[in-house]
């Protein structure tokens, strides 16, 4: 599956407030680029009309529990939720809310994700595709008193033109001439308007991107501490909270205990000369304190923050998702509990107390950058009155926008993000004897499919994505789904994030190619496995784009470099045989996946994009997908998963070690759509072995007709 790290496209957060409207203001001077970057989950707080946040309440909106469920299931519940009342009916009580006396806004902006940044969200967070009827997982949606504008990354153009109503203007990002958000909202709007979002789902970088680049116009970046104005119109039709148990995640799997993991980020802490750390991220979480939800699709995360002193750990989490087991868990591990709505009271607290906080402005919301700064200047004012406010004025930039602000703050990209990428052995185990299942269920989805469109079955897109699920249900350790099955046949496949809907969507034409990027979640691993095939002969055009995107995969996949190269520079390894003709795709190449967590994570990743500076290290996993997409005519992906290992080469020049690639992902690559005539010996050797390798390990697991058609798809490719 395929995430595009644009940072045209940085998502715009909002938040799940509901009750008093009171709002803050923050005017703005300088200027900035582009757009946000992620969100989080959402609470109500009673605030008053101050700039900064004061301390206050929290009672937070939660979603419910998810388990791996069919897709036209999951489709049936979003619609009913989503498609409640015409999109342009929305828009009109959405702007009504503009003129109340508490608002006076001209502008809302509503984002993709909740308040975590999580790409994957509970259903109550989706908020914009409840207000636009764009179900993509990434887009940001502006509303003003009159116009309606959603941006959308090319893996959506497709989606959304056929989801947007005329109501809606669809803005394709990164495209020539198309403006970024806030550059729209610079030109639509009289100088001097207020744009409002809701601080608990932007990060703080984000928030202060956006206020600098509409400050061009004098526009005023309007804070909406305590209500959410998607939330008002959604009222009573929106989804119930999450409330999945959470679990142990056992140590066979996650290979360090939580005091080692927390031993380590506290030594960190102590190197940055901090005393504490807030952690929003999920994955984050989940991983350092060794445990796994059920709060998000796809995602075996719970809603939480973390807090990390040299002394104590706070887990803010909903205790009636905490078993018995879980409890004593995190008391082994010196974990304590505290309500998930509290988090703010915290932070006030410990600002107020000086103590020195990691802030990853990246990840972390405004709202609680702001309660920190508040509460800190309130400390160090105290702190002056006595006398004593020169040895605590410290103020230290280390963040990606090379700010500094207030006292006692460092500003910095979470340590987590990498100790999490880059995989210990039992994760590495793990993952890999995940994929082998996962392999044995895939094996035997495809030999039923085979057959049953031989046999002259009319089977929809839904069809085929709902039988895999049964298949992967049977493997052991399987939880979820890794994202929702892609299951596109002819044009839906150049949409490169099509999700089928029952009702909606295309039977299996055996007459054209066939698209299938799936995964899955199992109790040891992450899975996520693209393949397109052809049920009958494909086209020598067909054959020829889809060789040169296997091309480039196995050049990326053969790839060996030094262990400072950062993942942009392998990228165009993945795209040279396509830009040969003049083709290309639309995507990053290869992003991080994490070890039975997300399947999308970071902080490295492949593409095109230069902003990814994170260098690739041994133990991280990055997928390999090259793609092409021809619009209205089909669509081409290949995706294995990949280990970084440690090259054997003959030479250390400069005295680094070098890097390669060691496949995870063994599901045959469809011979017949290979024209053999454009690869080389060396390409087709590289694709016999793998084949080789697919036999050898898959075929213990799978028997009768599973293990012929994995034999069948297995021969070694000849030229004729």
């Amino acid at each position: 599956m395929q995430l595009l790290q644009s940072p045209a496209m940085r998502p715009l957060y909002l938040s799940c407030f509901s009750s008093s409207r009171y709002l803050a203001t923050i005017t703005f001077s300088s200027s900035s680029n582009l757009l946000p970057k992620s969100i989080l989950p959402t609470f109500r707080t009673n605030r008053g009309f101050n700039s900064t946040p004061s301390r206050s309440r929290l009672s937070i909106r939660n979603c419910s529990s998810i388990s791996a469920k069919p897709s036209s299931e999951l489709r049936r519940q979003k619609g009913s939720s989503d498609s409640s009342e015409p999109d342009d009916k929305k828009l009109r009580a959405l702007r009504q809310l503009f003129s109340k006396p508490a608002i006076g806004i001209d502008a809302y902006v509503i984002p993709s994700q909740d308040a975590h940044q999580s790409e994957f969200i509970a259903e109550c967070y989706m908020r914009r595709g409840f207000i636009s009827g764009f179900t993509g997982s990434a887009g940001t949606a502006v509303v003003t008193k009159d116009k309606a504008a959603l941006w959308t990354d090319g893996r959506y153009f497709l989606q959304a033109e056929k989801q947007l109503n005329s109501s809606w203007i669809l803005m394709r990002a990164g495209n020539l001439g198309v403006p970024t958000a806030s550059e729209w909202l610079n030109d639509v709007l009289a100088p001097g308007a207020k744009v409002a979002i809701d601080p608990f789902l932007f990060s703080f970088d984000a928030a202060e991107e956006l206020k600098d680049d509409i400050a061009k116009k004098n526009h005023e970046l309007v804070y909406l501490y305590d209500v959410n104005l998607v939330d008002e119109i959604w009222k009573y039709s929106r989804p119930d909270p999450p409330n999945a148990p959470i679990r142990v995640h056992e140590l066979k799997y996650a290979g360090v205990d939580v005091a080692s993991k927390l031993s380590s980020l506290r030594s960190q802490l102590a190197g940055a000369g901090c005393s504490a750390i807030v952690v929003s991220m999920l994955d984050e979480i989940a991983w350092l304190l060794n445990l796994r939800g059920g709060d998000v699709p796809h995602s075996p995360v719970m809603y939480a923050y973390l807090v990390v002193t040299m002394d104590d750990a706070k887990l803010f989490v909903d205790s009636s998702k905490v078993t018995p087991e879980v409890l004593i868990h995190l008391k082994n591990a010196g974990v304590e509990l505290r309500p998930y709505g509290s988090i703010l009271s915290e932070i006030e607290s410990l600002a107020l107390k000086g103590t020195e906080l990691w802030l990853d402005p990246s990840s972390i919301n405004a709202a609680i950058v702001n309660t920190y700064k508040a509460a800190g200047e309130k400390h160090l004012e105290g702190l002056r009155t006595k006398g004593n406010g020169k040895s605590q004025n410290r103020d230290v930039s280390n963040g990606s926008s090379g700010q500094s602000w207030g006292p006692a703050r460092v500003y910095r990209a979470s340590p987590i993000s990498l100790a999490k990428a880059v995989k210990n052995a039992s994760e590495l185990e793990g993952m890999r004897n995940a994929h082998l299942r996962d392999a044995a269920a895939l094996a035997q989805f495809w030999t039923w499919l085979e057959d049953e469109i031989h046999e002259g079955a009319k089977l929809t897109e839904v069809d085929v994505s709902d039988k895999l699920l049964e298949f992967r249900k049977k493997q052991d350790g399987f939880i979820d789904t890794s994202f929702d099955t892609i299951s596109g046949s002819g044009a839906n496949g150049a949409i490169i994030h099509y999700t089928p809907e029952p009702g909606n969507c295309s039977i299996v034409d055996p007459k054209k190619l066939f698209l299938l990027d799936s995964g899955a979640q199992y109790i040891d691993g992450t899975t996520d496995i693209t393949r397109t095939v052809h049920f009958g002969e494909p086209t020598a055009h067909e054959k020829e784009c889809f060789t040169r995107v296997l091309q480039g995969h196995i050049a990326l996949d053969e790839a060996v470099f030094p262990g400072t190269t950062v993942g942009f520079v392998l990228d165009a390894f993945a795209r040279s045989f396509l830009w040969k003709i003049g083709l290309d795709y639309r995507h990053g190449t290869g992003h991080g996946v994490g070890a039975a967590l997300n399947v999308h994570e970071g902080p490295q990743s492949i593409s095109f994009r230069h902003g990814n500076t994170t260098p690739l290290q041994k133990g991280m996993i990055v997928s390999n997908e090259p793609g092409y997409y021809e619009d209205h005519a089909f669509g081409i992906r290949i995706e294995n998963l990949l280990h970084v290992k440690e090259a054997n080469t003959p030479y250390r020049f400069g005295g680094i070690s070098y890097l390669a690639f060691e496949k995870l992902t063994f599901v045959p690559i469809q011979n017949k759509m290979v024209e053999v005539s454009l690869l080389s010996d060396a390409e087709i050797d590289w694709l016999n072995d793998y084949h080789s390798q697919v036999w050898e390990k898959v075929s213990p697991l799978v028997e009768g007709s599973a293990s012929q058609w994995l034999w069948d798809n297995t021969r070694p490719l000849v030229r004729q």
